[in-house]
């Protein structure tokens, strides 16, 4: 039941960067830091009552510096869009390319590397912590000096609330998730395969080569991909499936049923005990385990190994602007963009 502030470290430039620990009733721990509004570390409890980390991460501040989107809060647009460029009323916007032709979660330079202001901080029963930033227009290639608003709350219930929340002076897109990883053993050297998930979607979009959406769906009904009920993640990960083939594992947009916010996935580790329930309010949700890590550390100093983590990043369908068929909307000018996520933390 408090908040505490330390320093987390500098960066490159000598800009110190703070780290804020969330805890509530209960015990359960969240570490945030301005740094990309990350989430640094995530302790919940087993079946036994033994609190882990089920969040993989680094050791060292500068260690999340760079093309490094773990535990961040991802912006303008999370995902890709194709051709790195989109139009809004015959105005074409040119984004900054960091995949391929394509632009990726924002860009190079998007929210991932961005300190954020702290605007409020709440102590007691259920600690909660504010995040804001104002993007310039063009940040990136994007329209509209868009102000963005994020608040991390620990529930009583072990609820990790996600308020997401923007505006802008002129037309734009915005589009955000959190890129955190998770590993429900609490151990990021041993892989998922044995984590249950279910995705409440009977199809994905379906994507090129580049996994750019083609604007068509795909039905996934007792397909690999398949998800509507429990399955462990290991059963299909290596199914002989193009998608599957072509990224190494899981890396999909689902296509979550029903609308506002309703309970879309959940994720069960048998061995701990661990449920994490995923509610939103966005119409998508992608699923990625891990599948490409080259040279990257842990928070245990060990290198970190492919297929020890799962995403499920709450979003907007990828290139929605380039889709007009997708379920999306425009940020208006003056509108305000307001969402919610929650990622809800117990033992069965």
């Amino acid at each position: 039941m408090s908040v505490k502030k330390e320093l987390f470290g500098k960066l490159s430039n000598g800009t110190e960067v703070e780290i804020y620990t969330l805890k509530n009733i209960n015990g359960t721990t969240v570490k945030v830091t301005p740094y990309g509004c990350r989430l640094i570390t995530l302790e919940t409890a087993d079946k036994n009552g033994n609190f882990a980390d089920v969040i993989l991460g680094h050791r060292t501040l500068q260690e999340y510096t760079g093309v490094n989107f773990q535990g961040s809060f991802v912006g303008r647009y999370a995902n890709r869009i194709g051709g790195a460029e989109f139009a809004i009323d015959g105005e074409t916007y040119k984004l900054s390319k960091n995949d391929g032709d394509n632009s990726l979660h924002g860009g190079p330079y998007g929210f991932h590397q961005v300190i954020f202001a702290v605007e409020e901080i709440t102590d007691g029963d259920e600690p909660a912590i504010t995040f804001t930033h104002l993007s310039s227009n063009l940040d990136e290639g994007y329209p509209g000096n868009l102000k963005v608003t994020v608040k991390y709350t620990l529930s009583k219930s072990d609820e990790l609330i996600m308020d997401y929340s923007g505006i802008s002076d002129m037309k734009t897109v915005f589009n955000p998730t959190n890129h955190s990883f998770f590993n429900l053993s609490g151990n990021p050297q041993k892989n998922v395969f044995d984590t249950e998930l279910t995705i409440n979607a009977s199809k994905v979009t379906a994507v090129s080569d580049e996994l750019i959406p083609t604007g068509e769906y795909i039905e996934i009904k007792d397909t690999p991909l398949d998800f509507t009920v429990p399955k462990k993640l290991g059963k299909d990960m290596f199914a002989k499936d193009f998608l599957i083939d072509l990224c190494g594992g899981f890396d999909h947009n689902y296509c979550a049923e029903g609308t506002g916010n309703r309970k879309i996935a959940e994720a069960y580790d048998n061995e701990s005990g661990r449920l994490m329930e995923v509610f939103t309010d966005l119409p998508g949700v992608q699923l990625y385990t891990f599948n490409l890590v080259s040279g990257l550390v842990g928070k245990d100093g060990l290198e970190m190994k492919p297929h020890t983590a799962f995403c499920l990043e709450t979003q907007f369908y990828p290139d929605s602007p380039n889709h007009p068929n997708f379920p999306f909307s425009y940020l208006m000018p003056n509108q305000v963009f307001n969402s919610k996520t929650i990622y809800k933390f117990s033992v069965k």
